[in-house]
């Protein structure tokens, strides 16, 4: 029976992977001349989550989507990183004051 859906091969630590998706990110923003990128994040089972980071841990297979949410209501999704359907990275629209923050020891 075949899988679901496919996940590349992994050749480098989870850490790298994360590494590489900020790394694009970021190569994005300055490429675009923006100030902020607009992440998004689809999972398999069709939700779709506006970023604010993504973190490796626990690792293990697993990343830390932390999307942004609504005032006092804090929320981290720790999900298989095989249940990512797509990333997409577009630019932040004006009434938009959301966007996804690099981790402090990158910028």
């Amino acid at each position: 029976m075949a899988p679901e859906f496919w996940t590349p091969g992994m050749t480098a630590p989870l850490e790298e992977f994360v590494t590489r998706i900020v790394r694009r990110i970021e190569e994005f923003r300055v490429d675009h001349g923006l100030d902020r990128a607009d992440v998004s994040v689809e999972l398999a089972d069709g939700s779709l989550h506006r970023l604010a980071s993504i973190s490796s841990d626990p690792g293990f297979g697993f990343v830390t989507l932390s999307p942004h949410c609504e005032a006092g209501e804090p929320e981290e999704l720790i999900v298989p990183l095989g249940s990512i359907r797509e990333i997409r990275i577009a630019a932040v629209e004006d009434e938009q004051r959301l966007g996804f923050a690099p981790p402090a020891e990158t910028i």
